[in-house]
């Protein structure tokens, strides 16, 4: 992050990292290591990256806000890669709040659980379970991406003030640890 940028925003006192790719493949002798290196780029790397770069601008009372997945706990047999990563990110989570109490800065993380978004039609899911998806939820159905707004509102306010380390799971009632 550059000053300019923290100079124009006013400062910085919450970041919400949520860059994701997800792309299914069926068997993991279809999984290239390009794709798994990939993946890895773009959702974990890059949020140690962003996180690297705002560290110096958020002070104490700031909030960071991480999105993974109930692919972290349950992960779907055609989305190694992506689920992968989301458990990396839940221990990245965990492991940067405890750093970063000290400074009064607060790191949690949200776990969508099936979330209609576009990841899901451009190959984040194979097309002949596009009709199920999010059915095997306790709700019987999938969310939409309004239905996480208020969990990451909760974690950026001041109402979570005594929440640190936490995964937030917004998932259709799917047991999660």
């Amino acid at each position: 992050m550059a000053p300019q940028t923290a100079e124009e925003l006013g400062g910085l006192d919450a970041l919400v990292n949520n860059a994701g790719r997800q792309i299914a493949v069926e068997r993991i002798e279809d999984l290239t290591a390009e794709q798994w290196e990939r993946t890895f780029r773009t959702n974990i790397e890059a949020m140690f990256r962003v996180v690297k770069a705002a560290i110096g601008y958020l002070p104490a009372g700031s909030t960071i806000v991480n999105s993974t997945s109930i692919q972290a706990y349950s992960p779907s047999t055609h989305l190694l890669d992506y689920a992968s990563t989301k458990a990396a990110i839940n221990n990245f989570t965990k492991g940067l709040a405890t750093q970063l109490a000290p400074r009064g800065i607060r790191v949690n993380a949200v776990a969508p659980g099936p979330i209609w978004t576009p990841l899901q039609v451009s190959d984040g899911q194979p097309e002949e379970a596009l009709p199920h998806f999010g059915k095997n939820t306790p709700l019987g159905r999938a969310g939409q991406p309004t239905e996480l707004a208020p969990a990451y509102v909760f974690l950026s306010s001041s109402e979570s003030s005594y929440v640190l380390g936490e995964t937030l799971n917004v998932n259709g009632g799917q047991p999660s640890p």
